[in-house]
This record gives C-alpha cells, sequence and structure tokens, in this order.
C-alpha cells in the first residue's frame, strides 16, 4: 500500500516520482509542502527563503492574501464556462489589463508558451491582412539565446540544443539574429518580415540585459521597416524589473505584448497577447482559441493581480529592493562571483568555476535554506517575491557569500 503523502518523507517521495513521471527536469531535492509569502516549508518542516518565486510565476509571494480570497470567492460562483458563452469577470479583466499596460484589446490564453505560439500566429495573419506579405511567405526575426517556451514551433528557433535535439522536424519562416545587435536585427528585416519577437531581458541565458538604446532602436527600426514588435515579458514583466513592464526602462510600447506568469499570482495559469486594436482585431472566429483561456477563476485572479499593480507598490519595492540586491552582489565580485547583471529584483550570478557549477552553487544554498535555480555553466538566477523584505535578502546575499567562501 501506498503510505499517505504526508506520512512519506522527502527521500521518499522522490523515490516514488522516479518511476512513474517523465524527467523532463532535474529539481533540487527539497520537497515542498506549505508556503506563505516568501518562504517555503519541507515535508520535514525544514523552512526555506524563496529565491526563484517560480520563475516570476510567484512575484507577489506564495497565497498572497488577496489573490487567495479573490481565488475563493470566484470558487463559491463560477469556474469555468469555456468561450462558447460570456462569462461575467472576463471584461473586468481586459479592461484593467489593456488599461495598466497602455493597449487596447487582449487575447486570454493559459501558459506562457501559449502567449508566445498565439502572438506568433497574430503577428503571421497581420502580415498576410494588412502588411501584404504573399501568403506561407512571412518571416518573424528572433534573437540568440532566447527562451520562449519549449513547444515544436518555439524550439525551431531556439539555439539551446537540449531543447531542440531530437524534436525536429522544425518549423521554417524563422531568423535568428545575435541579441543586443541592431545592424544585424536591421539586416534580417524585409519586406516579408511580420514581426521581431525579442525578450527586452533574457531570462533563461542568465538575465541578460541589453544595451541602453536598444530597445528603444528596435521599436524605430520595426516601425520604419513596417512590421510588428513583440515584447515577450512573460517573466520580466509585471513588476519584476521595478517597472511594470521592463521595456518601460526605455519608454518603449511594443505593438504586442506577452505576459504570463505573474499574471495568475501563482494561483492558476493565466497569460495574454495584449496588443493595438488594429492587430488583434485580425483575428475572427473559428481561428483561434482556447477552452480554458480568460475562465472566470483566471479572470478573477487575473484581475486582482492589475489590481495590487495598478498602485505601483510592487514596483516601487523591486527598484528599492533591487538596490539592495545590486549592492549586495557588487561586493562579491572578486570574492567567488566573477561578474552578475540585475535589473530590480532579477539577477543573474556568474559564478567563478573552480568553485562550482551552477546546479553546485544551488545544492549548497539549499543547504543554507535558500532556493535559487542554476543556468548555464556556473551562472545562477536569483527572482525572489517582490514581497522579500531587506533582512530577508541581506540573509540570502549572506548565505551566498557564506557558500562561495566555504567552497573557494
Amino acid at each position: 500500500m501506498t503510505a499517505p503523502a504526508h506520512a512519506r518523507t522527502s527521500a521518499d517521495l522522490i523515490k516514488a516520482e522516479e518511476p512513474v513521471l517523465a524527467h523532463n527536469y532535474h529539481p533540487l531535492p527539497v520537497v515542498v509542502a506549505r508556503a506563505e509569502g516568501t518562504w517555503v516549508e519541507d515535508v520535514g518542516g525544514r523552512r526555506y527563503l524563496d529565491m526563484l518565486a517560480g520563475y516570476s510565476a510567484l512575484n507577489f509571494g506564495h497565497r498572497h492574501p488577496a489573490l487567495i480570497e479573490a481565488a475563493h470567492r470566484q470558487l463559491d460562483r463560477l469556474t469555468l464556462t469555456s468561450r462558447a458563452f460570456h462569462n461575467d469577470r472576463l471584461a473586468e479583466f481586459a479592461e484593467r489589463l489593456a488599461a495598466l499596460t497602455g493597449l487596447d484589446m487582449v487575447l486570454p490564453m493559459n501558459t506562457g508558451a501559449e502567449a508566445v505560439e498565439s502572438g506568433i500566429k497574430v503577428a503571421r495573419k497581420w502580415a498576410y491582412d494588412v502588411k501584404g506579405v504573399p501568403a506561407d511567405r512571412a518571416t518573424i526575426v528572433v534573437a540568440a539565446e532566447n527562451f520562449h517556451g519549449r513547444t515544436t514551433t518555439i524550439v525551431s528557433f531556439s539555439t539551446d540544443e537540449t531543447a531542440r535535439a531530437g524534436f525536429g522536424p522544425f518549423t521554417p519562416g524563422f531568423r535568428v539574429v545575435p541579441y543586443n545587435d541592431l545592424a544585424a536585427l536591421e539586416a534580417a528585416v524585409d519586406e516579408t518580415t511580420a514581426a521581431v519577437l525579442l525578450e527586452p531581458i533574457q531570462g533563461e541565458a542568465g538575465v541578460v540585459i541589453p544595451d541602453d538604446g536598444y530597445l528603444a532602436g528596435v521599436r524605430e527600426l520595426t516601425r520604419r521597416k513596417g512590421c510588428l514588435f513583440i515584447a515577450d515579458e512573460i517573466q520580466s514583466g509585471l513588476g519584476r524589473t521595478g517597472r511594470t513592464l521592463a521595456v518601460e526602462h526605455e519608454a518603449v510600447v511594443p505593438d504586442v505584448l506577452l505576459l504570463g506568469k505573474a499574471l495568475g499570482g501563482g494561483i492558476v495559469p493565466v497569460s495574454a497577447v495584449v496588443a493595438r486594436r488594429e492587430v488583434l482585431g485580425v483575428l475572427h472566429p473559428g481561428e483561434h482559441g482556447s477552452t480554458f483561456g480568460g475562465n472566470p477563476l483566471a479572470a478573477a485572479v487575473g484581475t486582482a493581480v492589475v489590481e495590487l499593480l495598478e498602485t505601483g507598490d510592487f514596483q516601487r519595492r523591486a527598484a528599492a529592493s533591487g538596490q539592495i540586491l545590486h549592492d549586495g552582489l557588487t561586493e562579491l565580485v572578486g570574492r567567488g562571483v566573477t561578474g552578475f547583471r540585475a535589473r530590480g529584483l532579477w539577477a543573474g550570478v556568474d559564478v567563478d568555476p573552480a568553485i562550482g557549477t551552477g546546479r553546485e552553487i544551488s545544492e549548497r544554498l539549499m543547504h543554507e535554506g535558500i532556493l535559487v535555480k542554476d543556468t548555464h555553466g556556473s551562472t545562477i538566477r536569483l527572482a525572489p517575491p517582490l514581497t522579500i523584505t531587506a533582512e530577508e535578502l541581506r540573509s540570502a546575499l549572506g548565505a551566498l557569500e557564506k557558500v562561495l567562501g566555504e567552497a573557494g
């Protein structure tokens, strides 16, 4: 007989997953059973400071009371209608999200990858219906080292061989150029280009921040060349960088905005394509859809997320705490840290490879009660909930300093 989850140790549960779960992840060996705010607790009762926040899905922390309350209220009323019918929560969600982002229309979906796929479809339809690109010849220009998801279309334009190998044949219609290179971008855009699709900050690549002026240059180039600028803010958006959107650091408004992760408050999957009316207006009934996209529960939670962001408080907190993070990491450069990139409460930290891989550093931090996640090589990512206190942040930095010192 299988023991109930609460009676099984972390080791038992990890072992039990092995034969029944697909091995598409390599998680740290911690089994979380409860969480509140910036803290999680494993099945044995040990607490950890969450410095990853679900890759920004938990921008507002675990179980934020306003979001939990919104979900509870909606659970007692209505959870799903499909889009075959209207529901009474969707209009307010779309109105407030459009107003928050400064755009016109919303296409609600569920996951981030769905939002990216939807953005690609919309851009192609716009290219044929509005720009006049000949049928089936539309191209989309993307950046090397991108991460937009793992569906078959998206991995077709990934430069990460781990994501690509074994999943061909690949979808045509994409041109890859170096990130942060306006000249290469301009050379790739031609009369067939429907859109330029970029992350304002490349998260999976190690929180890579482009040079000042790059995003403004992309905006100017796409206007001049007559194609769309699609900004994937699924990780960078909704307060993470100290602004509602990362593109706001350069006062840029894209034609199409892709949102996800934090939009569901860590409670339900919610994503969206938000765009100018003349772009999303190319879709007609039957051309795209999602049974769960825009469901009442998701719309209720999404509206509560937007309401939190409308105050500006979380953006200000990310900016202020981000300065503490930046200052703390600066002190570690040359003491185990070879470099870092940070904006708001988001940082990619490069550790001296002689000290350990990113995975090894993450495991050592786990033993100190701090949860982070590695990315390529010896880089770790820090992206705590925006609710983190200065004391908690300094504690995490102290743990990193300790781990680096012991390893060195």
